[in-house]
């Protein structure tokens, strides 16, 4: 949980409510119609198109909101979506990376200061934080699916920076540049992956104890609700 997220955030609740499956569907089918614009419809030209709808299908999202969601990238309206980072500090001194998929950059800044500012937080400048962390594409291949030793000889053979054995998969580090790249390699030999997206990675985690980290998890909660927020990476390590 600490340091990595999936598609809007950390998430600390394994029951999700209808309410909050209804929000990162809404966020997944931006994504979905925003990479379905500026690239190829079919997923197979386009890498970012098909890390959304795995994305989707990890969600449990259903194959008719996958379709609108491409569908409605034909349409030509007036929103322009940017992928923009926003960075800061959380309470207890962490260190905080926010992605938006925004049409709207002055909503998006404002909202995301008044959070942090509500919980002794701050909005920084650009590379304020960014330099504690490291920008990587991760793959999770389910140990079942290959071995340890496939898994590691396949990510030396594309050019990945690391292979690393978990509980129950095996987890592949790449270069950004490299990450789509990688994965559609990947995927010729590797039907579906546990996971896959691209990430920063805390250099260093900061370790709070339980009460900071319930204060913690608040703060990533109501970042999560803002609907220009994509994803969120912190350095805090979180008690569970």
């Amino acid at each position: 949980m600490a340091g990595h997220s999936h598609w809007a955030g950390i998430k600390h609740k394994k029951g999700r409510a209808d309410k909050e499956r209804s929000k990162i569907f809404s966020k997944i089918s931006r994504e979905i119609t925003v990479a379905a614009k500026l690239g190829d419809k079919d997923p197979n030209m386009n890498p970012r198109l098909r890390t959304a709808i795995q994305a989707a299908k990890q969600a449990n999202m259903p194959k008719d909101n996958i379709s609108r969601a491409i569908s409605k990238s034909e349409f030509s309206d007036n929103k322009n979506y940017e992928n923009l980072r926003y960075e800061g500090f959380g309470p207890f001194n962490t260190a905080l990376i926010i992605e938006t998929l925004t049409d709207n950059k002055n909503r998006s800044a404002s909202s995301i200061r008044t959070v942090l500012q509500k919980n002794g937080g701050t909005l920084g400048e650009s590379g304020s934080t960014s330099h504690m962390f490291n920008n990587c594409g991760i793959i999770h291949i389910d140990k079942k699916k290959i071995s340890e030793e496939e898994a590691f000889e396949i990510a030396i053979d594309l050019g990945a920076k690391d292979c690393v054995k978990k509980d129950s998969y095996h987890e592949i580090i790449t270069a950004k540049e490299d990450f789509y790249k990688i994965k559609t390699e990947l995927e010729k030999k590797i039907d579906t992956f546990v996971y896959s997206a691209i990430e920063w990675r805390p250099l260093n985690y900061l370790n709070l104890d339980n009460d900071q980290s319930k204060k913690m998890l608040e703060v990533l909660s109501a970042l999560e609700e803002l609907d220009d927020v994509q994803n969120i990476f912190t350095n805090a390590s979180l008690e569970n």
